[in-house]
């Protein structure tokens, strides 16, 4: 199967959301959602790729397909845990009450039933989708907890005395929540308790990831309809500091949130512990349209996360550092993986990426990226795309550290601070800068 490095992209036709992250026997999975058969969202598989090191995956093809009557319509996303040496996949099926006569793919007047549902694999590269599959939680029918056709997207871990499961939901289609379940067994599992934050705005909550990381608790949500803009409201990442007591799955939420990445393309962010122990993000890239080579869909690079008073920050993983570690004088003599740019930015300066321009205005680092994106046209995410991102107000200094990709510019503002990561179309190959700089650049070692 093909190798990428550095970036996991779309093998072919289409990818969206990462699933069943997990370091497992030595090495890291990623599953993904996958549409086989053409570069537009579809009945949902799950493909998957491996890495030994975060920086060089290989696809190994679909892991996951439609088998059972629960999940006939798709296998949405979900995760990943090892017990007993097995890695147990948990994740949502869906299944249509009616389908569109001219496109079996998508559904017909919004009317569907989502399912929870587990598969076993001894060694986490063979599934069998017709014996393995098991239901364990049915479609939601209390209305007063979730709801029986958005509630999605199972993050499960091992807490202190028994296994958790956080899912997305809505109350309504009105309100966004998280319910939370409790098993021994990863088999049965019994609700326990639910999170809601009515100043949160949107309509439903989707892949929630709880987890405990260096300097606190942090949740991350991908909210539906959390931000209007041009009179539509939008889905877009976010992440919280939070208080989580286990033995009542209380949740506490502050007020404030941060917003996953300011570029505000990333979505459906799922994490893991990498072989250290640090806790890694990886999450979906949205392009509007495919590339010149046919595919759509990437995801970011690896992210360390942490929390440093009360902030969270998610830091370009070590692992990626270390590989884009060969000094150039010129970007022609990078790789096709790209380069990596550093340099600080004082207010009014600026430094353009082949294009794609990142500046400093006042105490905000913003990026301008008309001129490798204005060409692309129609779509869902050309219309909800910022062409011009800013970060919220750093303090001090701006030092930057950016990861440059032929469709995808990451950059990572005062070690994780704040990132802008935005897709990008036919960038040129040079760097200039409009105020005299020491810009080091870095590409990929040779192999």
């Amino acid at each position: 199967m093909s190798r990428q490095k550095l970036h996991l992209k779309a093998p072919d036709n289409w990818v969206n959301d990462p699933n069943g992250f997990i370091y497992y026997k030595g090495q890291y999975h990623m599953f993904y959602q996958y549409f086989p058969y053409g570069p537009r969202w579809g009945t949902m598989h799950w493909g998957h790729a491996v890495s030994e090191d975060l920086v060089n995956w290989e696809h190994k093809g679909i892991a996951l397909f439609p088998t059972k009557r629960e999940d006939q319509n798709g296998c949405f996303s979900g995760s990943a845990v090892e017990k007993d040496g097995k890695m147990h996949i948990i994740y949502t099926g869906i299944r249509y009450e009616g389908s569109n006569p001219e496109d079996i793919h998508v559904h017909q007047e919004h009317r569907f039933e989502a399912t929870q549902m587990k598969i076993v694999s001894r060694d986490g590269f063979t599934f069998d989708n017709w014996a393995d599959k098991s239901v364990i939680l049915p479609p939601v029918t209390d209305s007063r907890i979730g709801h029986r056709m958005h509630t999605r997207d199972p993050k499960v871990w091992r807490g202190k005395d028994a296994w958790y499961m956080i899912l997305g939901s809505t109350l309504d289609e009105k309100r966004g929540t998280a319910l939370f379940y409790k098993s021994e067994d990863l088999e049965n599992w019994e609700y326990v308790n639910r999170a809601i934050k009515p100043s949160l705005p949107g309509w439903m909550w989707e892949c929630p990831d709880y987890f405990e990381t260096e300097g606190g608790k942090v949740l991350l949500l991908s909210v539906m309809g959390i931000v209007e803009n041009g009179g539509r409201r939008e889905e877009h990442a976010v992440c919280f500091p939070v208080d989580f007591q286990e033995n009542n799955c209380q949740m506490e939420m502050p007020d404030d949130y941060q917003f996953l990445d300011y570029g505000m393309d990333l979505y459906a962010a799922q994490t893991t512990l990498d072989e250290a122990g640090r806790r890694v993000m990886m999450a979906w890239l949205r392009m509007p349209e495919k590339t010149d080579e046919g595919w759509i869909g990437m995801f970011s690079s690896p992210r360390t996360v942490s929390v440093r008073d009360g902030h969270i920050y998610f830091s370009m993983h070590p692992n990626i550092r270390r590989a884009y570690s060969r000094k150039i004088t010129d970007v022609s003599k990078a790789s096709p993986e790209g380069y990596m740019a550093r340099f600080d930015l004082k207010d009014g300066e600026m430094v353009d990426l082949g294009g794609f321009l990142i500046y400093r205005e006042g105490n905000r680092i913003c990026t301008d990226r008309r001129k490798v994106f204005a060409a692309v046209n129609g779509g869902y995410y050309a219309q909800s795309a910022r062409l011009i991102s800013k970060t919220p107000e750093i303090q001090g200094e701006a030092h930057l550290e950016v990861l440059v990709d032929e469709n995808m510019v990451e950059a990572f503002v005062n070690d994780g601070e704040y990132v802008i990561t935005n897709a990008v179309y036919h960038l040129g190959r040079y760097v200039t800068s409009a105020a005299p700089k020491d810009i080091q650049l870095y590409a990929a070692e040779e192999e």
